[in-house]
């Protein structure tokens, strides 16, 4: 089965408009997802209490965990399907959709029946306080399950989307979204089921998601079939290579995110944890947002990369940097003028230390949101280009080394809160070695070494 170049916008297609057509969809089902995780810490912070705010963000660490096992094959095999579909090869990237499918299901199943045996063992480790152990544990139990379908759907999403499904994508992850929101009003406000009533409404939001991306495989036309014997199972580990840096990315965020929570609940108490949880939203809304440009880049270059054309990709990389640096400049300027009112959204209004403490984690921090998308960007475009060990460079450099040497450098030599500046300095740092390394792995001299 075989796919004509001559019509396929990707290849052949106008930049920017082609660029838009592949990231705004993307962009608004992430904010989707964005929005329904956003919402559920207004709900909690607002009507359960900032203790909760502060449970959910210890299990952030541990959560990443999974995610970032499934964006690695999300990313790494998207990649290497698109580069087969570049190729022209439908068989072969339909092998790679199906064994990326089985193998995240079959890990979430594991991820999930290990939680749930040790839980308390789990949330200790975390830094829980005995009080917040049993505040979050029903929330716990019922995520853990929802984990299975979130991290399946999230899999499924990304290679929809390979497939020219961006509608279908979107429309999947913004009927959760709502879904996700108008049932936490009821449980959470109007039935007061508190944190148990939040994981409820996410379960339902992920089981109506994951039937409508379902319904992908009732199309006639689609490219990637599910094949149930897929073939030889060793490139997976391919694809595993080639999204190592989404997986170190994604779980050396986590790491550093648990030296915080601990750091923070040493020297900072629960109010610093929930005051830091606002911090940790905003940071969330704006990776959500380069995420989707980055995804929607990613697909453009894998198939552009396997079809030698070294301009558009260039082209499609500068377009997505521009767009990153826009949207960068309006984040923080809405940072900088309304601080008060963003706080606000997440802690009561009793919440007066927590308030106190978040104003002055924002005037810290705040310069990171500057050029994480733009390390998002670059990190993503190495990955797309095939070079998984520079992009799992800056990955790890961005998510862990430099962040976590930093943190305990500057802990032990800075007063109070200041340590945190040590987040900003680990993206700066980062950004540079970024540009460097893409400078040295440029589209031209990747596509001339092939060719």
């Amino acid at each position: 089965m075989q796919a004509s170049h001559t019509d396929n916008d990707v290849l052949n297609g106008p930049i920017i408009s082609t660029f838009l057509r592949f990231a705004i969809p993307s962009i608004l089902g992430l904010l989707a997802i964005t929005t329904a995780s956003i919402v559920d810490g207004i709900f909690i912070g607002q009507f359960v209490s900032s203790a909760g705010l502060a449970a959910i963000t210890l299990l952030i660490p541990f959560f990443t965990l999974i995610f970032a096992i499934a964006l690695m094959f999300s990313i790494g095999g998207a990649v290497r399907a698109g580069s087969y579909l570049g190729q022209n090869n439908i068989e072969a990237a339909a092998a790679v959709f199906s064994k990326c499918l089985i193998s995240i299901l079959i890990v979430s199943l594991l991820f999930m029946g290990f939680s749930l045996i040790l839980d308390r063992q789990i949330l200790t480790l975390l830094g829980a306080p005995n009080e917040l152990i049993t505040l979050v544990l029903p929330y716990f139990h019922i995520i853990c399950v929802v984990l299975v379908l979130q991290v399946t759907s999230m899999v499924l999403y990304y290679f929809i989307r390979l497939d020219n499904r961006q509608k279908l994508g979107t429309f999947a992850l913004v009927a959760g979204a709502l879904i996700n929101i108008a049932l936490d009003a009821l449980f959470i406000i109007s039935l007061e089921m508190g944190l148990k009533g939040a994981a409820l409404a996410t379960l339902a939001a992920q089981i109506v998601q994951m039937l409508i991306l379902s319904t992908y495989f009732l199309s006639k036309n689609r490219r990637l079939r599910l094949l149930l014997m897929p073939g030889n199972w060793s490139e997976v580990t391919k694809v595993a290579y080639n999204g190592l840096s989404e997986f170190v990315n994604e779980l050396s965020g986590g790491m550093v995110i648990l030296l915080l929570n601990w750091l923070l609940i040493i020297y900072q108490g629960v109010n610093g944890l929930a005051a830091f949880a606002v911090i940790n939203y905003l940071i969330f809304i704006s990776l959500m947002i380069y995420y989707g440009i980055a995804d929607a880049l990613h697909l453009l270059i894998s198939q552009n990369h396997g079809a030698a054309q070294a301009k558009r990709i260039r082209d499609f990389l500068i377009t997505a940097m521009s767009l990153v640096l826009v949207l960068s400049l309006l984040l923080i300027s809405v940072l900088l003028l309304y601080p008060q009112w963003l706080i606000q959204l997440f802690l009561q209004d009793n919440a007066v230390e927590s308030q106190q403490l978040s104003a002055e984690f924002i005037m810290l921090v705040w310069p990171l949101f500057v050029v994480n998308g733009l390390n998002v960007t670059l990190s993503v475009y190495l990955t797309a280009m095939q070079k998984p060990l520079p992009s799992m460079l800056v990955a790890l450099t961005r998510g862990l080394l430099l962040p976590a040497a930093l943190l305990l450098l500057f802990v032990t030599w800075l007063p109070d809160k200041q340590f945190l500046i040590a987040l900003p300095l680990a993206e700066w740092l980062t950004f540079i070695l970024a540009l460097v390394l893409c400078w040295k792995y440029s589209p031209s001299n990747i596509i001339e070494k092939k060719s």
